[in-house]
């Protein structure tokens, strides 16, 4: 019995090894097809842009790997630009149509693709926008169209930014489960909502400044695009004068309201085509393999540029999180390889673990000393963000970037009222005074709270000496706009935080100056592994993506991301250099 036994999990075993086998023969005769598909760009073509994934500043991906793209989601900002360059000189493509309803992406990234699409117009070339809906970071990219269009049932946001805070006080005296909190900065107000039921005074004034100055910054791109004052747009806004599609138009926000084959005869008339022609679209994601193709680099020498983005954690890290891992091995090949003559360093991080803030700021200065380094930051450079690149050359922000956030938190969570509720009861036994440091059942000693607190300061006057060295500014300066305050980037250009406004291709053009280049190629860091290299290593990923997917579907995309906000704020180790909350603006 037990030999059949045996037996027949040999076979069973056997069959589901021949059935992976069969499966991943599949799927690798499947991407080498699909690897030497060429990009058939016809003539009188009209490149598509639809954003339906995430936007990354960087992919990582190896173009070279016919796996590469195997499970990935999302869209690498650096190949958009590059692909809306690549157009703007391509004679096949005569004008590009933004397909975009809810675009998954930063402020400043959005700012970086409606730059972009503005200088493709100066080609003379076209741009129109359609939607059965724009929210208002949709319509703010689409009003850089020569026509903006919309479903005559649609609607269309613009009402102004806003965000929203929760507070916990209530619900851990409550359940009896706490976060013990220790911070330096008025503005520090990551941990607010563990010590209070209502918005802070200081909290409410930063982030309405905050707001305020990203919303002016758009509001004056909005009124150079449509020819409305920003006085007008306010007024828009302030009335929802643009509720309805009807009161849209007539208010000038749109140019007409039409159903989508209307739109494809507005564009057959651009391109001067019959109504019985057929329209060539090329769609971005085709459209990028042919653009990268056209991405040689230009002589011997070359920029690094270097991509920091998500949360500081301590590890390796990818293409989500910065661990030292992966940037120690980028910093350090990029200022050891005598091709490359300049560094370019993108940040878009709200911070995080203030160790390995310091480890990567390290890792910079090394850099530096050797070769120019410039820093480019995206949505965020906060608190940790902030630090890696305090000690750059030059330092260049968005307007919409949110950056400064220099200030530092620890949190402990202590579960000492919830254990005497349910008749827990922990005893500790130890040979020192000191050698029981602390125990989750047990309420924070003073000691304790004092040694925190040490550790605290000690690390929040390191963050100051590091951005007062950097930027050439004395300490008590740098103590007067940091408390762990947030700044939009127009505002941290004011207060000396950073030098330029402007994108990654200034930053670019800056390192190139800096060094002395005229002609370069560019060398992208890191490269990450991809997904599939990933589950092949670990088989339990694919079960790990599968769970995601499925909580985002039954949950929606915000329940799912404030529960992973959660989940990560619980999970944070050491002292915390990071920006005062998972800001997420409508």
């Amino acid at each position: 019995m037990k030999f059949l036994r045996n037996l027949l999990a040999a076979i069973i075993g056997c069959l589901i090894a021949f059935g992976i086998l069969f499966v991943m023969f599949i799927l690798f005769t499947a991407l080498l097809g699909s690897a030497g598909e060429e990009v058939n760009v016809k003539d009188n073509t009209v490149l598509e842009l639809s954003f339906e994934e995430p936007i990354y500043d960087y992919q990582g991906g190896d173009m070279e790997d016919p796996f590469s793209a195997l499970f990935e989601q999302g869209q690498g900002l650096d190949k958009i630009l590059h692909a809306i360059a690549v157009a703007k000189t391509d004679d096949r493509i005569k004008g590009i149509s933004i397909n975009s309803g809810f675009l998954l992406a930063g402020l400043a990234q959005t700012q970086e693709i409606r730059r972009a699409l503005n200088d493709f117009k100066t080609s003379g070339k076209f741009i129109y926008s359609y939607s059965d809906f724009y929210a208002q970071q949709d319509y703010y990219l689409s009003s850089v169209a020569d026509k903006v269009y919309l479903n005559p049932q649609g609607i269309l946001d613009f009402r102004g930014l806003a965000s929203e805070v929760l507070y916990f006080k209530d619900l851990q005296e409550k359940t009896g489960l706490k976060m013990e909190v220790v911070r330096h900065g008025k503005y520090k107000s990551a941990v607010e909502p563990f010590l209070e039921n209502e918005m802070s005074d200081n909290n409410r004034t930063q982030l309405k400044e905050l707001l305020t100055s990203i919303w002016n910054v758009m509001l004056d791109d909005v009124s150079e695009s449509r020819s409305l004052s920003v006085a007008q747009l306010n007024i828009i806004a302030d009335t929802l004068g643009g509720r309805t599609a009807l009161m849209a138009k007539n208010v000038g926000l749109l140019d007409d309201l039409l159903y989508v084959d209307e739109y494809e005869e507005r564009i057959k008339d651009a391109l001067s085509v019959t109504s019985s022609e057929d329209i060539n679209y090329v769609s971005l994601d085709k459209y990028i393999k042919y653009a990268d193709k056209k991405n040689k680099p230009k002589g011997d020498s070359a920029i690094a540029v270097i991509y920091a983005q998500g949360e500081i954690i301590y590890g390796e890290g990818g293409k989500s999180s910065i661990g030292q891992g992966v940037m120690q091995k980028a910093l350090s090949k990029a200022r050891e390889d005598d091709k490359v003559k300049a560094v370019v360093l993108r940040v878009d991080s709200p911070g995080g673990s203030s160790l390995v803030s310091d480890i990567i700021w390290r890792e910079v200065a090394l850099t530096k000393a050797k070769k120019p380094v410039v820093v480019s930051f995206g949505n965020v450079a906060a608190s940790g963000g902030y630090y890696i690149a305090a000690g750059a050359d030059k330092i260049f922000a968005e307007p919409t970037t949110i950056t400064g956030s220099i200030g530092v938190f620890g949190t402990i969570p202590n579960a000492h009222e919830l254990a005497n509720n349910i008749g827990i009861n922990a005893e500790q036994v130890g040979t020192n005074a000191n050698s029981v440091e602390y125990s989750v059942f047990e309420p924070m000693t003073d000691t304790f709270r004092m040694h925190v607190k040490e550790s605290i300061e000690q690390t929040y006057d390191t963050f100051l000496q590091r951005v007062a060295d950097g930027r050439g500014m004395t300490k008590e300066a740098v103590n007067e706009i940091a408390q762990g305050r947030v700044w939009s980037g127009v505002d941290a250009k004011a207060n000396g935080l950073v030098d330029e406004l402007g994108d990654m291709q200034d930053a670019i053009i800056e390192a190139a100056e800096m060094a002395g280049l005229e002609t370069y190629g560019i060398k992208k860091f890191p490269k990450y592994k991809s997904e599939f290299e990933r589950m092949m290593e670990d088989l339990s990923s694919a079960k790990i993506k599968l769970g995601e997917a499925i909580l985002k579907e039954e949950l929606g995309e915000d329940t799912y991301g404030r529960l992973k906000d959660l989940k990560s704020f619980t999970e944070q180790k050491g002292i915390q250099a990071r920006m005062p909350y998972t800001l997420k603006i409508k």
